[in-house]
């Protein structure tokens, strides 16, 4: 087996073995595509000696395989697994570093010195003049969004690529100008085509926007009924907590008051002094923070009617408004309605102030389960103390 063929079964097991599948475009397809133009150049070109030519398509199999390290600087990386891959294959040292200088080259911003590192450029750009440009160019936007490198919308992907193909890229070997050239041109102009349509439709949007008068939008109008909703759920859900422990402890409370307090004065019941007034103590404890948990907290505002024109404050809370005249309710409710954005802005400070009372209630019902457990406790070892002093 050759050494191309044993570089080709390499890179494909390295890739199947170790390669992200979120790499829609650097892969075993990519590299392929890209030995496989170099070999048409080859083919085409004059003056190239057969182990140039081999070098040529071994640094092409290897020049993405630094992607399975991680995708910057995996020129470099790359370099580092075709040297431990020629080590194994005994290729002498001055061979691996010609190599490693064409696979070098195949950076953006790196310049072509000779004919072999031309070819591994055109070779490795070979899709600008590829008919089906469109869809490869597709695999590596997704490629970019899905491993967190750069996300493109569709009109900023476009206007990218047209800069690149027209300002950046050029292709170096006279065969590549002749046959991938006016391919390249087409590409072009389609994209240049494809953003005169994108800059049309926003204009035509534009002029709806001004013509309409504007909608909510309702992913958002959603998202604030569901907050809403789960803030109302979350406090329902903390008074009712609340509710139980105050019934419970009302309950214990009644019966030691009723049963155990008046046997108390009994000489033969002072075991029990103690035991109990522990238990009601930490009753009356824990009775009182569910009480503070659930007691309400309504802020009271005074403001003028410019207050309201400044977005200064929230109508939507009741107690802001009130100590209202309805004249002037209704007049300020006016001015809100007038402003959606104002609207999102009370709708969100309402939000953030319900987030601060279930806050409160939770911190407060946190430190009220803690009490009551703590309680039944010590009031079970005090009880079981007492009893075994008899």
């Amino acid at each position: 087996m050759s050494l191309t063929d044993q570089a080709r079964d390499f890179v494909e097991k390295l890739f199947k073995d170790k390669l992200s599948e979120n790499y829609l475009y650097h892969n075993f397809v990519h590299t392929t595509f890209v030995v496989n133009r170099a070999k048409e150049i080859i083919a085409h070109t004059e003056g190239i000696s057969e182990e140039q030519a081999e070098n040529i398509v071994l640094a092409l199999w290897f020049h993405d395989t630094g992607y399975v390290v991680a995708a910057e600087g995996h020129e470099e990386k790359s370099v580092a697994i075709m040297r431990q891959f020629m080590q194994e294959q005994s290729v002498p040292e001055a061979r691996t570093a010609a190599i490693a200088r064409l696979i070098i080259a195949t950076k953006v911003s790196a310049q072509p010195e000779n004919i072999a590192e031309e070819i591994v450029k055109d070779s490795d750009c070979g899709h600008f003049g590829c008919p089906d440009y469109d869809n490869i160019a597709v695999n590596l936007r997704k490629e970019w969004d899905l491993t967190g490198c750069r996300h493109f919308s569709r009109s900023e992907w476009n206007r990218e690529n047209l800069n690149l193909l027209k300002n950046v890229h050029r292709f170096y070997t006279p065969y590549a100008q002749e046959k991938w050239g006016p391919v390249k041109e087409k590409n072009i102009r389609k994209i240049e085509k494809e953003l005169e349509k994108e800059d049309e439709k926003k204009k035509d949007k534009k002029k709806d926007s001004q013509e309409k008068e504007p909608k909510s939008d309702r992913s958002v109008d959603t998202l604030f009924r569901i907050t809403l909703n789960n803030h109302t759920r979350l406090s329902d859900i903390a008074d009712s907590k609340a509710n139980i422990l105050l019934s419970v402890n009302a309950i214990v409370i009644s019966v030691c008051l009723s049963v155990l307090v008046p046997k108390l004065d009994a000489p033969k019941n002072s075991h029990l002094v103690v035991p109990t007034f522990t238990l009601l103590f930490f009753s009356v404890c824990t009775i009182i923070f569910a009480i503070l948990s659930t007691k309400p907290n309504v802020t009271k505002t005074r403001f003028s009617l410019q207050d309201v024109r400044d977005r200064k404050v929230n109508l939507l809370f009741f107690g802001n408004f009130y100590q209202m005249a309805m004249d002037d309710y209704i007049q300020s409710m006016e001015e809100l309605i007038k402003d959606r954005n104002y609207i999102y802005d009370s709708m969100i400070r309402d939000l953030y102030y319900l987030g601060k009372v279930l806050d409160r209630k939770y911190r407060l019902l946190s430190i009220t389960y803690k009490i009551f457990m703590l309680g039944i406790i010590v009031s079970v070892i005090a009880f079981a103390y007492a009893f075994s002093t008899l």
